[in-house]
């Protein structure tokens, strides 16, 4: 019965400790959540705050002191011409907070003039209020961050949203893929913004130096344009379109023989036993000839007429009509050296 009650007593003992403690972290985001905003005179003349509190940012209250809208007043009338046109910019700007849905600003009511001076009012007010300081003031700066007080810098927060590169700033990059033109590369810096870089298609995969061009805030993101150092693939071309052709002398190489194996060499014997012999025709051939001429050529019409009957009785019959067509090949036979011979005599009669 003890262990029992000793467990029910450690369990209740730990759910309390779990809600004390998510009360505090809860109380402790709550308060930081609301923390007033004390604003000081630079802020108001700079401007840039009216763009942060229309982005949404700024969720706690922004408090002006009565005694930075005095100041105000007395720059815009006592001042010179400069100042005091800057003087009743801050007071517009003060008109068009208070005229915003999405900032709650109220003016607190401190005194119309700081014995103390501005700044020392707006460090009393932010230790009293455990509040911060909207400022762009260097030496305000500094002596709140001396003093443990929050301080939210418009400089800075400008100097951290700024491009990370200026046009005119080279880099080495890499690129990895294609853009929308077909001329067009891609390539990421550190903290993922996107460059793309023009006339650079044919360096996919390398890392090429480039230059920036500009940079293009959207609100995707940032964006920056670049170039390649040296010119791109069209100024490439350009040069090399320019520069003149070298043509190379042609240099004649000597004929070499070619190398006679034992096949070539069979094969040429082969040839030379097969090629004709030219016949050497005498006088004495020219006059054989001529006693052997009647007796050829009488041969050689009754041959002729032989063939020529053999022909006619073969063939079938055809009409009168239709011609008769000579057969000049069956009448053609192989020359033969004689009649190389009688066409020698013919000339020489």
């Amino acid at each position: 019965m003890e262990i029992l009650i000793i467990c029910v007593l450690l369990v209740i003992a730990a759910e309390t400790t779990y809600l004390v403690a998510a009360q505090t972290i809860k109380f402790k985001h709550s308060k930081k959540q609301h923390m007033p905003i004390f604003v000081d005179t630079s802020v108001l003349i700079d401007g840039r705050i009216i763009s942060i509190a229309e982005s949404g940012f700024i969720t706690s209250t922004l408090f002006i002191p009565r005694s930075v809208i005095g100041e105000l007043q007395f720059l815009a009338d006592n001042a010179d011409t400069e100042k005091r046109s800057r003087a009743r910019h801050g007071l517009d700007i003060v008109k068009e907070l208070q005229a915003m849905s999405n900032v709650k600003v109220e003016i607190f009511n401190d005194g119309t003039k700081a014995e103390e001076g501005v700044d020392n009012r707006l460090l009393k007010l932010a230790k009293e209020y455990n509040g911060a300081i909207c400022t762009i003031d260097f030496n305000l700066n500094k002596v709140a961050q001396v003093e443990g007080i929050i301080v939210l810098n418009v400089n800075d927060l400008a100097k951290t949203l700024r491009m990370s590169y200026l046009p005119g700033e080279k880099i080495k990059l890499e690129l990895t893929q294609k853009g929308n033109d077909q001329h067009q590369a891609i390539g990421h810096l550190d903290d993922g913004t996107m460059v793309v870089v023009e006339h650079a298609s044919s360096q996919l995969g390398k890392i090429v130096e480039i230059e920036f061009i500009r940079g293009l805030q959207t609100a995707a993101g940032k964006m920056m344009f670049a170039r390649l150092v040296g010119g791109g693939d069209r100024d490439i071309a350009k040069k090399a379109a320019q520069q003149p052709k070298i043509t190379l002398p042609k240099i004649k190489l000597p004929r070499q023989k070619p190398v006679r194996t034992e096949r070539t060499q069979r094969v040429a014997a082969a040839k030379a036993q097969e090629a004709p012999v030219a016949a050497v025709v005498t006088k004495d051939d020219i006059q054989v000839a001529r006693t052997k001429r009647p007796q050829a050529a009488r041969q050689n019409k009754l041959d002729a007429s032989a063939t020529q009957q053999v022909n006619q009785q073969s063939a079938p019959d055809v009409s009168s009509k239709a011609p008769r067509r000579n057969n000049g090949r069956q009448n053609n036979r192989r020359r033969t050296p004689e009649d190389s011979l009688f066409e020698l005599l013919d000339k020489q009669d």
